[in-house]
């Protein structure tokens, strides 16, 4: 991860985003960005940006059933990664969310599954959430 001058803070846009990472019977619900986005084909923990005078818990429960079909119940914090890409910062902000009920559709990705925790190292992430990554294959 790279350190990011102040002058480079303020040259580049910032964009807040909240992410979920949803359990279930011992596996983790994983999306896969579709063709048009940036880092397409990558897997990610799902959510997206926040909306203004949307707290974060709102924003991914939000995100989630509107990319997902699947209603969660955020638990709690877990971690904020800052990344700086070559056009933009992106400050991610990961919660612990407990699955609810539906059935997971990739509505705003290519795909998604659920996948045992110690497998998620065989998919390939995004430089962003490697920091959260290794941190839950860690615990």
């Amino acid at each position: 991860m790279s350190l990011i001058s102040a002058s480079q803070l303020a040259s580049k846009p910032h964009v807040e985003v909240a992410a979920a990472i949803i359990f279930n019977e011992g596996h983790i619900l994983i999306s896969q960005r579709d063709e048009k986005s940036h880092l397409s084909g990558y897997w990610e923990f799902p959510g997206g940006k926040r909306e203004p005078d949307e707290s974060f818990e709102e924003c991914v429960r939000r995100e989630i059933r509107e990319e997902l079909n699947v209603d969660i119940e955020v638990e709690r914090y877990f971690e904020t990664v800052q990344y700086e890409y070559s056009e933009k910062i992106v400050l991610l902000n990961f919660y612990f969310c407990r699955y609810l009920g539906g059935e997971a559709q990739a509505l705003g990705s290519r795909q998604c599954k659920w996948v045992p925790l110690p497998e998620l190292g065989n998919y390939q992430f995004p430089p962003a959430n490697e920091p959260v990554l290794q941190k839950l294959l860690q615990a």
